[in-house]
């Protein structure tokens, strides 16, 4: 066999990829709501984004490394139709394109023991689960649950009524991760009885015969009532005689109420684990429905004409979030919808971010987290976490493109930027941690706690430089992005490290890309050829804007 030796998943456009640019996420306070009264418990610092998803997750990208503990994420079906907020109907290789770029970022952003849960039908099942094993491996794949979203039978279907979703589970690492078991509920425990006042509390009969074969289950039993009775034809005791007489020693079987019953062990509900090991069909008694959805997003928002017409239903949410996580465990939902993860994790204790991309983010998903922060949502599961209100949230938008072309056709900073965006950005974009110190002005972040970044928009004299370098010293090191500098004055100063910008990043990303989103329309051609500098014949190498000579004015009109 020659090429690859694997299986995989193969489509259109598999290979191209864009190259995304690391955005900085800007408050927006206006929609950054935040209880007035704190008590214990409470979150403030969950994250609700506006912008495109990709971008947003590509910003996100470098401070949540490995942090997130649970993903849940509901795409876009592809299923043909066309969607109020979104835009469906995409060919099967874009989406696959897509979706793979989105679900990369949130591999990276899992932590070890975290997961992923996608809400997805049979239109792209299956096609999704295998390009997720290539992502994830196929060995951290945990399960797929069946969901009745549906539970009445549409008599106009073509051919089978469809009353199911799948959510697909993966998990980061396989070997860290695990689930909490769900609560035991009244019913589950109707079956114990104490039929002899057992001072150990309530009971069930279980049957002591099995049809495995068990060589030293074959043996003779005598009942109370001096009844002599063998395992029932075809069966074998399930432990040995000595373990029996053991058991019956200390009171473990049951005869019945006459004694000449074939005996049973009593299993004591003080000895069951206090908690069902999840199953993977999921009933809408116990998990919602889509139709229980919509009502809570009409009684929370008031809004009897446009609604969304896929959103989850909290206990959906909740039964994810009560199996993978734990409070103040972090969550983190992409295509946010509505809002239901948000209001759900913030309810239950948990942390969250969430990202939309649509205008409903400030007319739907807004005031919806306003209500469950006051208090004034009591629809969902507020009630059986006894939710009462607190916590807070903050509201970002994604900044716009660094870089933008000036009357010359040449890759300015964008005029939108100011020295601090500027300096975050740069932060991002050469993997610092954007920490501006309050007493060095070289300190605008660092890599580690000898490592430190100095955004300026001069040129940097020889005279600065050697003042720079006495400042950092030895035992530091110093990255230096200005606008312009001597080459031959580099290598005077080994704990420094100089960049001239914008042309040490010209090459990083794509510029001025805004849009990602799940919509056709919205995609870059097939044949399109990798971003390059337009009306520019010559090498990237070459394309450099001339250096600022000093006293030059700097990127933002200051001498």
């Amino acid at each position: 066999m020659t090429g690859k030796n694997k299986l995989e998943l193969t489509w259109i456009g598999k290979d191209k990829r864009p190259r995304l640019e690391p955005r900085i996420l800007l408050e927006n306070p206006t929609y950054s709501y935040h209880a007035p009264t704190r008590k214990d418990g409470d979150i403030f610092d969950n994250i609700l984004i506006k912008g495109d998803n990709l971008l947003a997750l590509k910003a996100l990208e470098q401070q949540y490394l490995g942090r997130v503990k649970c993903v849940y994420i509901d795409p876009p079906y592809n299923t043909g139709s066309a969607f109020d907020h979104y835009d469906d109907g995409v060919e099967h290789s874009i989406w696959l394109g897509l979706m793979r770029d989105r679900i990369e970022i949130l591999h990276n952003l899992l932590s070890d023991d975290g997961s992923l849960w996608i809400s997805i039908d049979d239109n792209e099942c299956h096609y999704l689960k295998v390009m997720c094993d290539e992502i994830f491996g196929r060995e951290n794949f945990v399960s797929s649950i069946t969901w009745q979203m549906i539970y009445t039978t549409k008599n106009s279907a073509r051919h089978f009524s469809a009353m199911h979703d799948y959510v697909l589970v993966y998990a980061k690492n396989k070997n860290s991760f695990s689930v909490n078991l769900l609560n035991r509920e009244d019913k589950q425990n109707e079956a114990y009885r104490n039929l002899d006042e057992d001072p150990r509390g309530p009971w069930k009969a279980t049957p002591l015969h099995a049809r495995n074969f068990y060589a030293a289950g074959q043996y003779e039993i005598v009942s109370p009532s001096g009844r002599k009775i063998k395992p029932p034809s075809g069966t074998f005791w399930r432990i040995s005689e000595q373990n029996f007489k053991q058991m019956n020693n200390e009171n473990r079987i049951w005869w019945g109420r006459d004694g000449t019953a074939i005996p049973s062990q009593k299993r004591f509900l003080s000895d069951v684990k206090q908690g069902v090991v999840p199953s993977t069909l999921w009933l809408h008694s116990d998990a919602g429905h889509n139709g229980e959805a919509k009502n809570e997003i009409r009684a929370l928002l008031d809004d009897e004409g446009e609604t969304f017409l896929t959103p989850k239903p909290e206990r959906l949410i909740r039964r994810i979030l009560d199996i993978a996580t734990n409070p103040n465990d972090l969550v983190l939902d992409s295509f946010a919808g509505s809002g239901t993860t948000g209001a759900v994790a913030h309810k239950m204790g948990r942390r969250w971010i969430m990202v939309e991309l649509g205008d409903h983010c400030e007319t739907h998903v807004v005031p919806r987290l306003r209500k469950v922060i006051d208090g004034e949502d009591q629809g969902g599961i507020s009630k059986g976490v006894e939710w009462r209100g607190g916590g807070g949230y903050r509201y970002y938008k994604l900044a716009p493109s660094l870089l933008e072309k000036d009357n010359f056709g040449q890759w300015v900073f964008s005029k939108s930027y100011n020295a601090e965006m500027l300096t975050e950005a740069l932060c991002k974009h050469f993997g610092f941690s954007y920490a501006p110190s309050s007493e060095l002005y070289w300190q605008h972040g660092h890599a580690s706690e000898s490592d430190f970044i100095f955004v300026t928009t001069t040129a940097q004299s020889l005279e600065q430089l050697k003042t720079l370098s006495g400042a950092v010293g030895p035992d530091r090191s110093l990255l230096i992005c200005c606008t312009a500098f001597e080459p031959v004055h580099v290598q005077q100063f080994p704990n420094l490290t100089l960049r001239k910008i914008p042309n040490a990043i010209l090459d990083r990303c794509e510029w001025g890309h805004d849009d990602y989103s799940l919509k056709i329309a919205n995609l870059p051609m097939a044949e399109e050829k990798d971003w390059e500098f337009e009306d520019d014949p010559a090498p990237a190498t070459s394309r450099r804007r001339p250096k600022a000579e000093e006293g030059e004015p700097d990127l933002f009109g200051e001498v």
